[in-house]
């Protein structure tokens, strides 16, 4: 047999991969088992974008390749989005680069910038692909702590008395994954200070923008963001369109040119269809996240007992479509994991997969309906009240 690549030797199979296929087959041995590990949405998107989709099907000549930059008007859209809810210009000839989701973008701003050798910052916790990205690419990974102590913000004074000469790229995600907590404009600017001061290009992950949170905010709203700093957004959450794959890059002209080296070596442009679909969600009005943010209020309010219930702790003012829950001193994420997994028949993320410092924490997805909820909250019950 062929060896495989020395890059996959730091690269695991991905968590939820893994551990998604044993629910998969306790599901099949006859165990109900109930999923409230994932970020996959439940709701449907807006019904303008599924009549935008449709309305596209049987028109001519749209089933080729497409632009890998995007429709022009998408790109608009993108423009008039970040300027009506993040007061952000951005030139829709240069500054904008659609994407197939975001974790693309993060393989592809790796590889327009990383070379072998090259460090990382990448938060611990956080979204593990940061990490699996730097790895294939043969650069080196450096783990910056965030901690509840710190309001889950890095100290960057600390930071700054290390050696950052092979630093290339930092990874920050505001509204934060997997804490829920949310970004601010003074974080950014010393954000944006050090990675002046160290010659590092930040990355801003902000899928989560309008999720549980009345004051979305984007980096590049910060003077001078635009000379250091990128930002990722989706519309996989926003908008309930996780399937879709729709991403965007937003930076500077020189930035997203790099970027694009690559983009255009990787694929053919994203399907007509779904960029029609993509404006249509990116035109939607605000009564739109009124509507999902009443849903998911309600299913955090229930999700905030199953924590009690663990007899966790937990952020009332964290964003996102989790609920970030911490364990008391005595126990351990992964044992209770697999111990609500085996006993309860219900699957939830323990921290520990999103770096050392989600040890003593549990994730809680606000991904199902507030009956599943309810029957976690009543499994959980019925055991203690026995």
């Amino acid at each position: 047999m062929i060896t495989k690549s020395n890059r996959l030797k730091e690269v695991q199979e991905y968590y939820f991969s893994r551990k998604l296929r044993e629910v998969r087959q306790l599901k099949a041995k006859g165990k109900p088992i109930i999923n409230i590990g994932i970020g996959s949405p439940d709701l449907d998107p807006p019904l303008s974008v599924s009549r935008a989709m449709v309305a596209t099907i049987e028109k001519n000549h749209i089933h080729g390749y497409q632009s890998y930059q995007g429709l022009p008007e998408l790109r608009d859209a993108i423009t008039n989005f970040y300027l009506r809810h993040f007061d952000v210009e951005l030139n829709p000839e240069n500054e904008i680069l659609p994407l197939m989701g975001s974790k693309e973008g993060i393989m592809h701003i790796s590889m327009a910038f990383l070379n072998a050798g090259d460090e990382v910052l990448i938060p611990n916790p956080g979204y593990p692909t940061y990490t699996s990205v730097t790895n294939l690419l043969e650069a080196t990974p450096v783990f910056y702590d965030l901690n509840d102590e710190n309001d889950w913000f890095p100290d960057l004074e600390y930071l700054s008395k290390f050696d950052l000469s092979k630093v290339k790229l930092m990874w920050i995600n505001y509204p934060h994954m997997p804490t829920g907590k949310n970004g601010t404009k003074a974080l950014f600017e010393d954000l944006i200070a050090f990675a002046k001061k160290h010659d590092i290009l930040l990355i801003n992950d902000n899928p989560y923008s309008f999720i549980l949170n009345d004051n979305p905010l984007s980096i590049l709203n910060i003077k001078g963001a635009k000379e250091v700093a990128l930002e990722l957004n989706s519309l996989s959450k926003t908008f309930n369109m996780a399937g879709w794959r729709v991403g965007m890059l937003l930076g500077s002209a020189e930035h997203i040119k790099t970027v694009l080296q690559v983009k255009s070596n990787m694929d053919s442009g994203m399907f007509y269809g779904i960029q029609q679909g993509a404006i249509a969600a990116l035109q939607t009005d605000d009564s739109w996240f009124n509507n999902l943010n009443t849903i998911y209020t309600k299913r955090r309010n229930i999700a905030w007992k199953i924590a009690e219930r663990l007899d966790c702790t937990y952020d009332t003012d964290a964003s996102g479509l989790f609920v970030w829950a911490k364990l008391p001193l005595s126990k351990d994420a992964e044992q209770v994991a697999d111990e609500l997994l085996y006993d309860y028949a219900v699957f939830l993320a323990p921290g520990t997969i999103f770096g050392s410092n989600g040890k003593g924490y549990i994730r809680i997805s606000l991904c199902v309906t507030e009956d599943v909820l309810n029957e976690v909250l009543h499994r959980i019950l019925k055991d203690k009240n026995e």
